[in-house]
């Protein structure tokens, strides 16, 4: 997880990317599906900074 993730945002990565192993993905296409669907989450609850271009 990114650093300055909360303890919530953590048991969300776990408990996604245990689900997907638990369909038969492997673990690191797991942890990359999980990290991707919490960031996602975290964007839209605006808790990461805006992505300056």
């Amino acid at each position: 997880m990114p650093a300055g993730s909360s303890k919530k945002r953590e048991r969300q990565y776990e408990h996604i990317k245990e689900g997907y192993q638990e369909k038969g993905v492997s673990k690191d296409e797991a942890e990359e599906r999980a990290a991707r669907t919490v960031n996602k989450e975290r964007r839209e609850a605006g808790e990461t900074k805006d992505k300056k271009s």
